[in-house]
């Protein structure tokens, strides 16, 4: 439809019908890889605004996906030799990175000329600091990525290249720190897949394993994992640690194995031997928060998590306990964070969503609960357990709101949503009650 509205010019109809502005047709254009319709667009649009950054990066990207790469380097080269700007040489670096030849040295320089040009544009810092790591120029990529960060800290993509420099620089703590600040701004799901393979490069437990024992490795996490035999696990998890006692993964590993036979003390003796001797390594932490809250004691198990995350943001489970542990003390503050991070990292999840929406409405907040349990009502129409929490969720608003206004729209969806749950489930007692409080005595 709007093909259609585009091809005979209409501007009337509704929103949906009406053509889109140019930028947007462009990108519409390059995301169907037809670059030569959003050449001409982008083009007039760069005209207007040939400061912005953003339209610089895509006009470029539509000059290379166009196979137009070596012309349009050579009128970047023209305009700067005529009159020389920052964003002129930053499209140029941009255009050299595109092509594996010219990706290291060529783009770097043109960079380091756009930055030399405007020092505290952090669009600038961030490409040469990506330059010089996709270059392997690792210590000279921090500086760039550090300060971009700094001049942009809400932009998680900052944090993903300089995440990778400080681990290849030995700084894995850094590294660690710069994912935290990640799942913390609201990541695509393709930044999360990205951190979570960064995460997994910096705490491989198994990265130093001595060869002569992995063939033992293999046969007690076998037997743990896949058989459910932990006995035999322990015996093979024991040969090895009488060769390699300072394992810190094999004792882990042993403490879920008499964890699995419910003897919590020798449990509790590995996780806490795993963690003395690899206190960076998170999941050794979550093992035993996770044991002591198996034990009913969430706040003996709460420090334990929170060092979990701290180390290893990328541990789900963590997050979800922890969330539930400040919903118990009545933290919601904390417990928002903790869920809210989950469903960045657990995007097509439904638990965490309802855990968000449910601290959301406890505190007040009717339009973030509703978003929340629309995300997954939307998805799964037939959800009757998230369709009467909606319907829950609007009688409350309905009950609690001060203006008229509000209470009769409130109790109008609240309807809406209970009404379907009981076309489903006509004993549904909790909708039912529901239902009668919206009507009063």
């Amino acid at each position: 439809m709007l093909g259609s509205g585009l091809a005979t010019g209409c501007s009337h109809g509704t929103a949906a019908e009406r053509p889109l502005e140019p930028r947007a047709q462009a990108r519409e254009y390059l995301s169907k890889n037809q670059p030569e319709r959003a050449l001409p667009l982008l083009e007039a649009e760069y005209a207007r605004a040939p400061e912005d950054l953003e339209l610089a990066r895509v006009l470029t990207e539509a000059q290379v996906k166009a196979g137009h790469t070596d012309a349009w380097i050579a009128e970047l080269q023209r305009r700067n030799a005529q009159a020389e700007r920052a964003v002129n040489h930053y499209m140029l670096g941009l255009a050299y990175f595109s092509r594996a030849s010219d990706a290291g040295a060529p783009a770097v320089a043109a960079f380091e000329r756009a930055l030399a040009l405007k020092p505290d544009e952090p669009e600038f810092h961030y490409r040469l600091g990506l330059a010089r790591l996709e270059s392997e120029q690792y210590e000279a990529a921090v500086g760039p990525l550090r300060r971009a960060a700094e001049l942009a800290p809400e932009r998680a993509v900052i944090r993903l290249p300089l995440a990778k420099a400080l681990h290849r620089t030995g700084d894995a703590a850094g590294a660690v720190k710069a994912l935290g600040a990640v799942v913390r701004m609201s990541p695509s799901p393709s930044e999360v897949a990205t951190a979570r393979a960064l995460m997994d490069q910096i705490a491989d437990p198994f990265a130093r394993f001595p060869k002569a024992s992995e063939s033992k490795l293999e046969e007690g996490m076998r037997y743990l994992q896949e058989m459910d035999a932990p006995h035999p696990a322990i015996v093979a998890f024991e040969e090895i640690l009488r060769d390699y006692p300072d394992l810190a993964v094999v004792h882990a590993l042993l403490g879920l194995a008499w964890q699995r036979l419910d003897d919590a003390g020798r449990a509790v003796e590995e996780f806490k031997r795993a963690i003395e001797l690899a206190p960076e390594d998170g999941k050794n932490h979550f093992y035993l928060g996770e044991l002591y809250l198996s034990r009913q004691r969430p706040e003996t198990a709460r420090p334990y998590l929170e060092k979990a995350v701290e180390l290893n943001p990328m541990l789900d489970m963590a997050w979800f306990r922890l969330g539930d542990i400040h919903l118990e003390r009545k933290d919601l503050r904390a417990a928002r964070e903790a869920f809210r991070v989950l469903t960045y990292l657990e995007p097509d999840q439904v638990p965490p969503k309802g855990k968000l929406a449910l601290v959301l409405q406890l505190e007040g907040d009717w339009a973030g609960a509703e978003r929340e349990l629309m995300a997954v009502v939307d998805k799964d129409p037939e959800n009757l357990e998230f369709t009467l929490r909606l319907g829950i969720l609007f009688t409350e608003q309905a009950r609690q709101s001060s203006k008229p206004e509000e209470r009769r729209e409130a109790a109008g969806k609240a309807e809406r949503w209970l009404r379907k749950v009981l076309e489903t489930q006509p004993e549904n007692a909790v909708a039912s009650r529901a239902l009668q409080q919206l009507k009063g005595p």
